[in-house]
């Protein structure tokens, strides 16, 4: 079964090339010029994977992720200008899983892509039967991996791949420091590189998920210049 991926960029040029280069991949190749057209095609037909850019007319990326979020936990790459750190760390906030800066290699993309496509496959994956169902249980907290699900205090949090492979590292060894590079290898794998201050957005997204639920969750610890822990119950 191809995974499908959505673009949704304003720039047909980007568009026309990167949908040229997915295929070539092996990917089919949704594109979408505008984020409004894109939200209304997505909710209808979720894609594998959607790349989008910030900038653009009717919708902005922006806004279309907040909108999907609230549907969907779809991996989500944010194409950024250079200069943009304000919105690559609001994007993260928002919850994209990942974000590239332009100009950007397409190679780079592919192996992100297929980076975010593998572990939300091995999050999603259903048990073999001959293994028992992956499930970490840590007082109130609950992962079950083969579901993608997490449960605070019995209630549903809805949680990216990425958010839900960070809980899982750190929920993994309650006590434990973790330090950002150990998170990003948890959630992004050794291979590729990611800014310190892309754990950090992801954390503190995480944390205000829970909060929603439970406004006096304080699970996740910071230890300033060191990293973060999962608080022992």
């Amino acid at each position: 079964m191809k995974h499908t991926i959505a673009l949704v960029d304003d720039d047909r040029n980007i568009l026309t090339s990167v949908q040229m280069t997915l295929e070539q991949e092996g990917f089919e190749v949704r594109t979408f010029t505008d984020g409004e057209s894109a939200l209304q095609a997505l909710l209808a037909k979720p894609a594998s994977l959607a790349v989008l850019d910030i900038k653009m007319p009717r919708m902005d990326g922006m806004e279309l992720l907040q909108k999907l979020r609230a549907r969907s936990a779809m991996p989500v790459i944010f194409l950024t200008s250079k200069d943009d750190e304000l919105d690559e760390l609001m994007g993260l906030r928002l919850g994209a899983d990942d974000y590239i800066t332009k100009p950007f290699s397409q190679r780079l993309l592919i192996e992100r892509i297929r980076t975010l496509l593998r572990r939300n496959e091995n999050s999603k994956a259903e048990g073999s039967g001959v293994a028992p169902a992956s499930v970490i249980t840590r007082g109130q907290l609950t992962l079950d991996e083969t579901k993608h699900q997490c449960l605070w205090k019995g209630q549903d949090i809805q949680l990216t791949v990425t958010e839900f492979l960070l809980v899982k590292a750190l929920a993994a060894r309650p006590g434990m420091v973790k330090s950002r590079d150990q998170l990003i290898d948890a959630a992004y794998g050794e291979n590729v590189y990611v800014d310190d201050r892309t754990i950090d957005s992801h954390v503190k997204r995480l944390r205000k998920k829970f909060r929603t639920q439970d406004e006096e969750f304080d699970q996740i610890e910071t230890l300033y210049g060191i990293g973060y822990r999962y608080k022992e119950a």
